[in-house]
């Protein structure tokens, strides 16, 4: 059972950058493809980002794009999100997930999550 957990997140201004980290445990995220979503109150989650399992590809959602940047580090069982030129708007609680089905995207094709982090962004 792979457990995940998200780190990094806080209070920044608008304009400024937020690194997430997620680390895992309970197993080896080199053979996931590994995403980042986030939700807001009253919301569905929203789909940041996702890399495939050996980094080759990355896909963002269209409100990050340019802006985020998803990576991976195997052999350090991690998977970061870098949020440059912060909005109000990137205001959310980001969550990172694990899937074992190749080119993952939706929510559904998700299979191990973590429990969040927060990051707020004021204005």
């Amino acid at each position: 059972q792979v457990q995940l957990v998200e780190s990094g997140g806080g209070l920044v201004q608008a304009g400024g950058s937020l690194r997430l980290s997620c680390a895992a445990s309970g197993g080896t995220l080199g053979s996931f493809d590994m995403g980042w979503f986030r939700q807001t109150p009253g919301k569905e989650r929203e789909f940041v980002a996702r890399i495939t399992w050996n980094g080759g590809m990355t896909t963002y959602g269209d409100s990050v794009k340019g802006r985020f940047t998803i990576s991976r580090d195997n052999a350090k069982n991690t998977v970061l999100l870098q949020m440059s030129s912060l909005k109000p708007e990137d205001t959310a609680v980001y969550y990172c997930a694990a899937s074992s089905l190749r080119f993952a995207i939706r929510e559904s094709d998700f299979r191990f999550w973590g429990q969040g982090t927060q990051v707020t962004v004021s204005s």
